[in-house]
């Protein structure tokens, strides 16, 4: 009888207590790395990077089209009027032409039918696609049936040659904007 009592005093192994124990602090370290971490703020950050490489590209596209034109820029780019911005577009996603109430922009396009078709710097090599913002398509109503889109982005080019590419939007960023 007596070795009985010895023998199960003797066995290892954890109580239930301490086991909770454990738990409880494997989760309170596992709930402070993931507020240290701010994983919104990373995946805002994400996206804000992405609006900036898509402006780069598209004002690189612009630029060096022009160089290799020998100074022309592409005619939808060539036909803007100075001074004056324009929601970029694919001419695939365009059905009724642009409008001015474009509320989902933080850069106000100047006028009613102020896009700019940008596919022709896709069809000659300059750009994979269009680049639409990782927010979607603006969306405005020109009274065509079911709305139009464009990119997220808008462009202005200034008389003195100077072409301005700004995101519509941004989150951790003030703007997004290239100019050269």
């Amino acid at each position: 009888m007596f070795k009985k009592v010895l023998s199960k005093k003797n066995k290892k192994g954890f109580t239930l207590i301490e086991l909770l124990i454990v738990i409880a602090i494997i989760a309170i370290i596992a709930a402070v790395v993931f507020v240290a971490l701010d994983p919104l703020t990373r995946f805002r950050d994400s996206r804000d990077a992405a609006r900036w490489s898509d402006v780069s590209a598209v004002i690189d596209a612009v630029k060096v089209d022009q160089v290799d034109n020998g100074g022309s820029y592409l005619s939808s780019v060539g036909s803007m009027t100075a001074g004056e911005w324009y929601m970029i577009v694919d001419g695939a996603s365009m059905t009724g032409g642009c409008a001015d109430n474009n509320t989902g922009c933080d850069q106000d396009v100047s006028g009613v039918g102020n896009c700019v078709d940008m596919s022709g710097l896709v069809t000659e090599g300059y750009l994979g696609d269009v680049p639409v913002s990782p927010a979607g398509s603006i969306t405005w109503d020109s009274g065509a049936a079911n709305g139009d889109e464009g990119t997220g982005y808008v462009i202005k080019k200034d008389a003195s040659g100077i072409v301005h590419v700004q995101a519509c939007e941004s989150e951790n960023t003030d703007e997004i904007a290239i100019s050269r």
